[in-house]
């Protein structure tokens, strides 16, 4: 299929006066959208084109109730989310809709709840293979019992009255909500236990909650919690520069806080099941075929499970890419490799890598100072940005360089390649490994 044909989000509306400003938006966004008008119409172009997504207007009619399911089966085995926009209603679940969001519908706010639920949609692929590839090694993975409990909110800021109102709603629609006033009482609740989500108050200093967002993407053990920034229109903090910082999300006090509420604790179930995914396949490392050292898949382990992986997205018409990390041979390194140091620190920095890949990555240790991923659902050039952000987060990293000498820091030198066909696998790897060994000669 050309890619010139490929569309990324289907929009199903009977009119423009919703779809025609959603499309425009998330096509500038990077989400490429084909519109359909009639239930029939969807699913032609869910056979002909490369759709990631479905955006349903439910204004369009009892028809498209209907339409969800066949879609989705349609699809298959690629699992296709569906977001609906309406009224929020229970029941619409029971039709095969993932999400129910009120109009109108911002693109940027689309964009981020397609982002997550596209990413679940993979994550809970991924996990379907890494089932067979144990199995066939006979070893079982299971994914835990659903966490039942309240969602856990941590609002973060000055206890404005628009921000109490807002923490009210979350309390009606049964989250347990923490207030923290300041980042440093924060930092403190969210590494005492967990939160399935933040929100963070803007007021007169916005530039404090994006720092504390900011924070958050640098911690390998808070990087994937959401972070809803509550900001006041008029502000001269952007949307755009809000999401570069590492929000999830941003609202409003103008906005409904019901309505804002709402979507926080989607932000906050999202995050919930992407992590009882992440946990279920963190039961791994107990499996006895891991690397010892860091918990990553071995090299044996990860060939077979990439051609696996590679198998997988033929049939569901996905890209997939791989991308290799190899510690740089720095000058600066000499003397810690030298006195044993940098080996020390391989189980910490492979520990990492398996903590900032997404849920969906497979991340594994190939030699002593050499990482691979496999990244499904991804093009080339988002795997080379996922490496470079791992490199850069784990750049922020000293490591100790025993007797009383100055803690060292490591770098990468990366390399990413795009896996064309299952049989190139092998090919696509050997390239990324040469991208990244073309950089250590450099």
């Amino acid at each position: 299929m050309a890619a010139s044909v490929q569309a990324r989000v289907l929009i199903v509306a009977r009119d423009d006066e919703l779809a025609g400003p959603l499309a425009e938006g998330l096509d500038r966004l990077g989400w490429r959208t084909v519109t359909a008008r009639t239930p029939a119409a969807a699913l032609a172009c869910i056979a002909d084109l490369q759709v990631e997504a479905a955006i349903v207007d439910l204004a369009a009619g009892d028809a498209v109730l209907d339409l969800a399911k066949q879609l989705k089966a349609a699809c298959a085995p690629r699992r296709l989310p569906l977001l609906a926009i309406g009224d929020p209603d229970p029941t619409l679940a029971t039709y095969g809709f993932d999400l129910t969001m009120a109009a109108p519908l911002h693109p940027s706010q689309a964009a981020m709840r397609l982002e997550s639920l596209v990413r679940l949609a993979v994550a809970e692929e991924e996990f379907e293979l890494r089932i067979e590839t144990f199995a066939a090694r006979s070893r079982s993975l299971t994914l835990p019992d659903p966490d039942i409990s309240p969602l856990r909110i941590l609002a973060i800021g000055e206890p404005a009255p628009q921000f109490l109102a807002l923490s009210n709603a979350l309390t009606r629609d049964g989250a347990e909500v923490v207030g923290a006033f300041t980042a440093y009482t924060a930092f403190d609740y969210l590494h005492e236990r967990p939160f399935d989500a933040v929100v963070l108050w803007a007021g007169d200093n916005p530039q404090e909650a994006l720092s504390i967002a900011a924070g958050l993407r640098r911690n390998t053990r808070l990087f994937h919690t959401p972070a809803l920034l509550y900001m006041r229109q008029g502000s001269y903090i952007t949307t755009a520069e809000a999401y570069h910082r590492g929000v999830s999300d941003v609202a409003s006090p103008e906005t409904p806080e019901d309505d804002t509420a709402r979507r926080v604790i989607e932000l906050a179930r999202n995050h919930r099941r992407l992590s009882a995914v992440r946990n279920a396949l963190d039961g791994a490392r107990g499996s006895g075929l891991m690397d010892p050292a860091t918990g990553l898949f071995t090299r044996d382990l990860f060939a077979a499970h990439l051609a696996r992986i590679a198998q997988a997205s033929r049939v569901r018409n996905r890209p997939l890419s791989v991308c290799v990390l190899r510690v740089a041979e720095k000058a600066a390194l000499a003397e810690a490799r030298a006195g044993g140091w940098m080996a020390r620190a391989i189980p910490q920095i492979g520990s990492m890598v398996g903590r900032l890949v997404r849920v969906e990555d497979t991340a594994a240790r190939l030699a002593p100072e050499v990482f691979a991923l496999a990244l499904p659902a991804t093009p080339l050039h988002a795997a080379q940005a996922a490496g470079e952000r791992i490199a850069a987060v784990i750049g922020c990293t000293a490591f100790e360089a025993g007797d009383g000498k100055p803690p060292f820091v490591v770098e990468f030198d990366i390399g990413a390649a795009e896996v064309s066909s299952p049989e190139s696998v092998g090919r696509a790897l050997e390239d990324a490994a040469t991208r990244a060994q073309a950089l250590k000669a450099s």
